[in-house]
């Protein structure tokens, strides 16, 4: 001890001699650096946290910004396709979707203005000047150009919007999106619903041909039934993820807001469903009014949806925003009010130990000349105004403790020898009135082995074997706590059953009852909180009636197979309420020959290793399952070393317990 506060000593002595060799001004101006620069880097670091998250959250709002006019133009694009295509039979099918009307050039000059304001931020620079290059040429050559070559471009004109689609999430930070309700609101604007509506515009330019030829090939078919399957799964994916982010929504108001438009897309998404369904059987032909209606309304919901998603989307990104705008200001706030009220005080300690040095200096120049006349006093209640009185009475202090400390070690020597002597006692008490071996062997069809051993000195765990008139009653309980007032109480129980036993009480309720009342009435006469639980088993002819509320009872039957019977529903604590007739209850277990009965207290099912880990009811039952055709010694023997095994270097906490019965064979 003496090493190491040397080197202690030597580590701080730079530190003190610093100290020393300053005033006190500069020491508190030397403290107050150490203290403020490392808080205010940790205050640097924290709210540069919160504006990365600031940053973070406004980038993906910079994306879906940029998916409104990319939305609008993906919903056009397909629709143009179909109407480009006039050389097909498609020319007299009227179009249905009014997203067809909107003016591609304005959709790509709206996106254009969008880009100039995000594009360096996203990267979408040279993605969308090959898109704006498609569409010039598209619209440039629509009366020249073949169905074959508009189709082409269509289609990469469809795929440079996907493309540009993804950069937009990957760039703006949307597809990293943290929060599980944004995310999935996200998910479904950048992929679920853009891969809907691209296969319910397939599913649309796939069938109308066919109904106009009233006639669907096998190719069609097939590619009808993919189309459908994926749009299943897609509808399906969608309503899970919707699902999980109202789950996650912390407002609460995600589901309410978006609900009815998801319901009715699914179930327009459902309905034409089942139209293409009929289209594919084709005996049974479906109406062109009815699937125009249809498809309109799916493909017009899908884009319902979309903007009502996007809108909450950005909602909640403006939200996280303003949360960590709100964050930012109140933690610089409540630095700024602790950091002026620290420095307030800061100042007042400063002038309150500069006011007790002056006091000290002035009474010990007074102490020199001895004019002192009086005990010092100072205004203050610290540390230094208690050196003073310290210094007057500590002679009287020391001589005052050194008494009582004398006198206290003779009473607690003496005390401890009478408690060490009632303990002893107690003990022997305890270890006498346990059943002896002759009385266990003197039991003609059951095999009993028993042990118990107190966690201190002496114990509040009970068990008994007692025959009378034929029967054979074997009791087991645990008084709360352990020591000599739980000790006493189970003693109190013994004494009960073995009264009431030789008053020939056989009935299970009557007897618990009784005991209880007895306990009870004792528990409130010592003023004491303790109870305990407590089976009893009475055993005749191979039949075991179990009763009273305790830890659950292991049978095993041939084979080593296990039975457990829960007590709890049998009975009631013991000394807790003055009538507990109402609760008790018993069960009859029939034995049969080499049947294994085993009752133990929590102390063996809540014994702990060195890492307090429980020993548990399952490796007792197997410990005992394993040793079945052992005999009782051996079974509580097995048992007992495989819980020390467990228990190993570990302090024991409670008393171990453990009776093992077994039916003995019948005599060839």
């Amino acid at each position: 001890m003496k090493g190491l506060q040397h080197q202690t000593l030597r580590l701080i002595k730079p530190a003190i001699a610093v100290m020393n060799r300053l005033k006190y001004p500069q020491k508190f101006a030397l403290i107050s650096c150490l203290f403020i620069l490392p808080l205010g880097l940790a205050m640097y670091l924290l709210i540069s946290e919160i504006q990365t998250r600031i940053d973070f959250a406004n980038k993906e709002k910079l994306g879906t910004l940029y998916l409104r006019p990319l939305r609008r133009l993906w919903a056009a694009s397909p629709q143009l396709q179909h109407l480009s295509d006039r050389s097909s039979a498609y020319n007299n099918f009227p179009p249905q979707n009014s997203q067809a009307k909107f003016p591609v050039s304005q959709i790509i000059l709206s996106l254009e203005a969008v880009e100039a304001k995000t594009g360096k931020t996203l990267l979408t620079t040279e993605k969308f000047k090959s898109l704006k290059q498609t569409w010039q040429e598209l619209n440039d050559n629509q009366e020249t150009w073949s169905s074959e070559n508009k189709k082409n471009s269509y289609n990469r004109m469809l795929k440079q919007i996907d493309d540009l689609r993804v950069q937009v999430g990957n760039q703006s930070n949307l597809i990293l999106d943290p929060d599980l309700d944004t995310y999935y609101l996200m998910d479904a604007t950048l992929l679920k619903l853009p891969a809907m509506q691209r296969t319910l515009a397939d599913i649309q330019l796939l069938t109308q041909g066919i109904i106009i030829r009233k006639q669907i090939t096998p190719v069609e078919r097939a590619q009808l039934i993919m189309l459908l399957g994926t749009l299943k799964d897609y509808n399906d994916d969608l309503a899970g993820n919707m699902e999980i982010a109202f789950s996650n929504n912390p407002a609460g108001n995600l589901r309410s807001r978006l609900t009815t438009s998801l319901s009715t897309f699914n179930h327009e998404t459902k309905q034409l469903t089942a139209l293409v369904e009929r289209l594919i059987d084709s005996e049974q032909p479906i109406q062109l009014d009815a699937y125009l209606v249809t498809v309109e309304q799916s493909i017009n919901q899908s884009f319902l949806l979309w903007d009502k998603v996007i809108g909450e989307l950005d909602f909640l990104l403006q939200h996280r925003i303003d949360g960590f705008v709100r964050r930012q200001f109140l933690l610089s706030s409540f630095v700024l009010i602790i950091l002026g009220i620290v420095l307030y005080f800061f100042i007042g300690f400063y002038l309150g130990v500069m006011q007790t040095v002056s006091s000290l200096s002035a009474a010990s120049k007074q102490m020199v000349d001895g004019t002192l006349t009086k005990t010092i006093t100072l205004d203050t209640r610290d540390e230094l105004a208690e050196v003073v009185s310290s210094f007057n009475n500590i002679a009287v202090a020391l001589v005052q403790a050194n008494q009582e400390v004398t006198l206290l070690n003779q009473r607690l020597k003496a005390e401890n020898l009478r408690m060490s002597a009632e303990l002893a006692v107690t003990r022997k008490l305890q270890e006498m009135m346990l059943p002896k071996e002759s009385e266990l062997k003197s039991i003609e069809e059951l095999e009993i082995a028993g042990f118990m051993e107190p966690a201190n000195e002496v114990g509040g765990d009970y068990y008994d074997v007692l025959r009378h008139n034929g029967f054979v009653k074997i009791g087991i309980g645990d008084v709360t706590g352990h020591g000599l007032e739980s000790s006493v109480l189970m003693i109190m129980v013994q004494t009960a059953v073995r009264t009431l036993l030789a008053n020939n009480e056989t009935d299970p309720v009557k007897f618990l009852n009784v005991v209880n009342r007895t306990i009870y009435d004792n528990v409130q006469r010592m003023n004491s909180d303790k109870n305990l639980s407590l089976s009893l088993l009475d055993y005749k002819d191979g039949i075991l009636r179990l009763s009273g509320q305790h830890e659950e009872m292991i049978v095993v039957r041939e084979g080593g197979r296990v039975e457990r019977i829960d007590t709890i529903d049998l009975g009631f604590p013991i000394g807790l309420e003055a009538e507990i007739a109402d609760f008790v209850a018993h069960a009859d277990v029939q034995l049969h020959p080499g049947d294994v009965v085993v009752l133990y207290t929590d102390g063996i099912t809540e014994a702990e290793d060195i890492n307090g880990v429980l020993y548990g009811l399952e490796r007792l039952t197997e410990v005992v399952s394993q040793n079945w055709q052992c005999s009782a010694k051996e079974i509580r023997q097995a048992a007992i070393e495989d819980v020390r095994r467990h228990i190993g270097q570990q302090k024991v906490y409670d008393d171990i317990t453990l009776l093992v019965i077994k039916q003995k064979q019948l005599a060839a």
